[in-house]
């Protein structure tokens, strides 16, 4: 990821933390969240002279691969502690 596109991640999901902070993901429809969005995804394809969908594709795209980044360092930092004392139980990750 280029500093560029972390910059751009960051700013969305910055913006994300104000307007959808109270909203319960798992209880809000997608297209609430997303009508939310549309600001930052606006705002960011004007200044790069794209569309709005390919801006948000764009995000959908850094969102994943972020948290894939998330996810490998967790299992690499629960994979040196379950590396550690012999006979102790391994740390579970999912």
């Amino acid at each position: 990821m280029t500093n560029e596109e972390k910059e751009m991640l960051k700013r969305i999901n910055d913006y994300a933390e104000e307007v959808l902070g109270d909203i319960d993901p798992q209880k809000t429809q997608v297209s609430v969240q997303l009508e939310k969005l549309r600001p930052i995804f606006e705002k960011l394809a004007a200044e790069k002279g794209s569309s709005v969908e390919d801006i948000f594709i764009k995000y959908m795209d850094l969102a994943s691969e972020a948290s894939v980044a998330s996810d490998n360092k967790m299992r690499e930092a629960l994979q040196d502690l379950n590396d550690g004392e012999e006979g102790a139980p391994p740390l579970l990750y999912r």
